[in-house]
């Protein structure tokens, strides 16, 4: 993993940090919607910065404005096919949270997730693509669900505002290149604030709570890789004795195992499921 010092903000862990503070987060949106935001508040629960022992890792950042509009937004170095369907689910994780509290199917707010990526996620050479639920015919469904995804790998400068540009060529430059003068305000400000979270010492420990954790659930599942292995080996095993005609206590003798796992793996060859 690597050092904070190396970091940039196309490093998810940083772009978390930097996007936790809410000026940040909102000149972020209105550059890229086009649109003032009155206020922004951050869901702090939801960033691992702030619950390192959360499992199941999540580096997306959710924030709500004052018209109750919510915007998550995440960090993609790398091209997954999937990203459109992680849209789907993200965008409906939302509309779940609200609905829990209370909230009419009426009342369900506009939604925003927004992908930063640093690839070309749909290979058309745009720095943005924006998309919203529309039939065939061109008829917008106006559910309020919005999708956008950004790329560093965009040509064509002259259909996106100059301001959001520059800061999608911030987020492509190596560390080095991340230094230099990109000629805009709002990217001078995220140089400073990353410079002081990696001379920050408790961001440092953090980021070290965070490494921590994310070699433990490395750790966690190349265990249980190792244990899906030995259990599908062990089940083909009892299949081989059921078909020489061996009895469970039989197999379980010959196998070393209880009767009771020969017993379920049994059921399970009987229901079809694989392990």
């Amino acid at each position: 993993m690597k050092k904070l010092n190396e970091l940039t903000i196309k490093d998810n862990w940083m772009f978390g940090a930097v996007m936790l503070q809410d000026d940040n987060c909102r000149q972020f949106l209105e550059r890229l919607l086009g649109f003032q935001i009155e206020s922004l508040t951050i869901d702090l629960e939801k960033n691992i910065i702030y619950h390192p022992e959360y499992k199941g890792i999540r580096l997306d950042v959710i924030a709500n404005d004052a018209d109750r509009t919510r915007y998550n937004l995440e960090m993609q170095v790398l091209s997954k096919d999937s990203l459109p369907r992680r849209v789907r689910y993200y965008s409906s994780e939302m509309d779940m949270d609200l609905l829990i509290s209370g909230t009419a199917y009426e009342q369900l707010p506009e939604s925003y997730v927004i992908f930063i990526c640093d690839f070309d996620p749909f290979r058309q050479k745009k720095y943005c693509y924006r998309f919203q639920m529309r039939t065939q015919e061109g008829l917008e469904m106006q559910d309020g669900s919005h999708a956008i995804f950004l790329s560093t790998m965009g040509q064509d400068a002259d259909n996106v505002p100059e301001a959001l540009v520059k800061f999608l060529k911030f987020v492509k430059a190596n560390p080095e290149e991340s230094q230099k003068d990109f000629g805009d305000s709002y990217v001078e400000k995220l140089q400073r604030d990353i410079q002081k979270i990696k001379v920050s010492r408790e961001m440092g420990q953090r980021y070290m709570m965070f490494d921590e954790l994310i070699a433990e659930e490395k750790e966690e599942s190349r265990k249980e890789g190792i244990l899906l292995g030995e259990e599908s080996k062990l089940k083909k095993l009892i299949q081989k004795k059921l078909v020489k005609g061996l009895s469970i206590p039989e197999i379980a003798e010959h196998l070393e195992e209880d009767e009771e796992t020969v017993r379920k793996y049994i059921e399970e060859i009987g229901t079809g499921n694989e392990l």
